[in-house]
C-alpha cells in the first residue's frame, strides 16, 4: 500500500463507521476509550498529540518483555486504548497549530476532548469557535465534573469520580467503603461520550447541524449506582458497603467452593427449585418456610437455613464441578482470575481477546464488546507511534504543499 492512499484504503476498508473523521484529542483513558471504540466500529481516529508532549500513556506499564528497552518502552496500556488510530503531531498553542487544527475541523465529523473545562477555550479552539469551522461538527468533551456547575474547573481522576459519584461509598466489604477495582469512572465516561457523539452525528447528518456532547466523570459514576438514588429519595436509606452480598436480593452472593470462590444466584423461585434438585436436597425442596422467594429474603431465614444450605451445597465442590453440574439450570458462575478469563474459551470464541501491534510488538489485549453482524475491526489491529502518520493526514488528507509541509515540521508545530 502507498503511504500517501492510507487514509482512502481505511475508509474503503467498511465499517458501521466508514467515512467518519474523527479528530482525537484526548490523552490517557477516558478519551481514548472513547475513540478507540468509534475506531473499531470503522470510523477513521486521528489521534493528535503535542509533538513534545505526547500521550504520557506511551510510558505506562505493562511494558513489552520481548522489545524495546529501559530507555525506550513498548507500552501495552497505549497499545489497548489506541489501536486502529493514526496519530499526527500538532502544537496547537502555536498559532499555525490553532489554523492547521481549524482546517482539520472543517474536514471532519467529530471531536473528541478530555481537558479540563475552559482549556480549549483559552487556546482559541472551544466549541464556539469550531462550529464556525464546520457549523455539523460533534464537539464531545469529556471532564471530570462537566462543563457546567460550581465544580467543573476542579481537577479529576476516576477515583474522584467513585468518590463524588457515591460508587466508593457503596462498594466494599461491610466495615468500609472500597474503590472498585478497575477505572470506572474513566470508561463509563469513555462509553457514554460514544453513545453520546454518535446520537449527536445522526441528527448533524440529517440537520447539518452538530452540537456540543457534555459527558462528567461523576455524572457517569452517579448512572451506575443501581437504586441507591431512588432509595434514598423514596426511603431516606442511604446505601452502604454490603460486602459480596446484594442490599436484600437472598441468596445471590459470592461463596466458597474446594478450590475457590463462585457466584451462586439461585434466588427466584423457580431458580431455587432448581439448585435444590440439582444438589438432590429434598429437606430443602419441601421446607415450607423457604418455599418462597420473599421467604429466602428475610434476614432471619435467610442466616438460619438458606445461606448455609448454599455453603454446604458449593463446599462440597470444585468450581469446575459446580459450573458442570449446574449448567444452564440457573446462575452459578465460577469467581474467575484474569488468567482465567484470558483462558476462557467462551470469551476467545467471541474475539475478547485480539492481537494488536504497536512499536513491532503484538500485545494480547480485550476486545470490542460490541459485536455487529457486518464485522468490527478490533482483531490485528495496530496502535501509532508518535506523529507516525504526520505525511498521510497533513500531505494526503488535509493537502498542504510539501514545502509548508516540512517548514511545519522544522517549526516543530507538528
Amino acid at each position: 500500500m502507498h503511504a500517501s492512499h492510507l487514509l482512502e484504503d481505511i475508509a474503503r476498508k467498511g465499517g458501521a463507521l466508514n467515512g467518519v473523521i474523527v479528530l482525537d484529542l484526548t490523552r490517557v483513558v477516558a478519551g481514548p476509550y472513547c475513540a478507540m471504540i468509534l475506531a473499531d466500529l470503522g470510523a477513521t481516529v486521528i489521534k493528535i498529540e503535542n509533538p513534545q508532549d505526547p500521550d504520557l500513556t506511551r510510558e505506562f506499564p505493562p511494558f513489552s518483555q520481548s522489545s524495546g528497552t529501559p530507555e525506550s518502552p513498548v507500552s501495552g496500556f497505549f497499545a489497548q486504548y489506541n489501536r486502529n488510530k493514526l496519530a499526527a503531531g500538532l502544537d496547537l498553542k502555536q498559532a499555525e497549530g490553532k489554523r492547521l487544527f481549524l482546517d482539520m475541523v472543517a474536514k471532519a465529523h467529530i471531536v473528541i476532548e478530555n481537558f479540563r473545562p475552559g482549556t480549549m477555550d483559552k487556546l482559541g479552539l472551544g466549541y464556539a469557535v469550531l462550529k464556525e469551522a464546520n457549523p455539523a461538527i460533534v464537539y464531545a468533551a469529556i471532564s471530570g465534573f462537566g462543563q457546567s456547575g460550581p465544580n467543573r474547573t476542579r481537577p479529576a481522576y476516576d477515583s474522584t469520580a467513585q468518590a463524588t459519584g457515591g460508587l466508593w461509598s457503596m462498594n466494599g466489604l461491610q466495615e468500609e467503603p472500597m474503590r472498585v477495582g478497575t477505572v470506572l469512572g474513566d470508561l463509563s465516561a469513555g462509553l457514554y461520550a460514544a453513545i453520546g457523539a454518535l446520537a449527536a452525528l445522526r441528527e448533524a447528518e440529517k440537520s447539518g447541524i452538530g452540537q456540543m456532547v457534555d459527558v462528567s466523570q461523576q455524572d457517569s459514576i452517579v448512572s451506575l449506582t443501581e437504586n441507591a438514588i431512588v432509595t434514598y429519595t423514596e426511603t431516606g436509606k442511604v446505601t452502604v458497603p454490603t460486602g459480596n452480598g446484594h442490599p436484600f436480593v437472598k441468596p445471590y452472593g459470592r461463596y466458597r467452593c474446594k478450590d475457590g470462590y463462585v457466584f451462586f444466584g439461585a434466588y427466584t423461585d423457580k431458580f431455587w427449585r432448581e439448585a435444590c434438585q440439582t444438589f438432590d436436597d429434598h429437606e430443602m425442596a419441601n421446607d415450607p418456610e423457604v418455599a418462597t422467594m420473599a421467604q429466602r429474603f428475610e434476614q432471619d431465614i435467610y442466616e438460619r437455613k438458606v445461606d448455609p444450605a448454599v455453603r454446604r451445597w458449593c463446599g462440597k465442590y470444585t468450581k469446575a464441578e459446580l459450573e458442570q453440574m449446574v449448567g444452564d439450570r440457573f446462575p452459578l458462575s465460577p469467581i474467575k482470575g484474569i488468567d482465567e478469563v484470558v483462558a476462557d474459551p467462551h470469551l476467545k470464541e467471541r474475539n475478547m481477546l485480539v492481537s494488536v501491534e504497536y512499536e513491532q510488538t503484538r500485545f494480547s489485549v480485550f476486545g470490542n464488546p460490541v459485536k455487529l453482524s457486518r464485522g468490527t475491526f478490533e482483531s490485528d489491529a495496530r496502535a501509532p507511534g508518535a506523529s507516525q502518520h504526520n505525511h498521510d493526514v497533513y500531505l494526503d488528507w488535509l493537502g498542504l504543499e510539501r514545502p509548508q509541509y516540512e517548514a511545519l515540521l522544522a517549526r516543530g508545530v507538528i
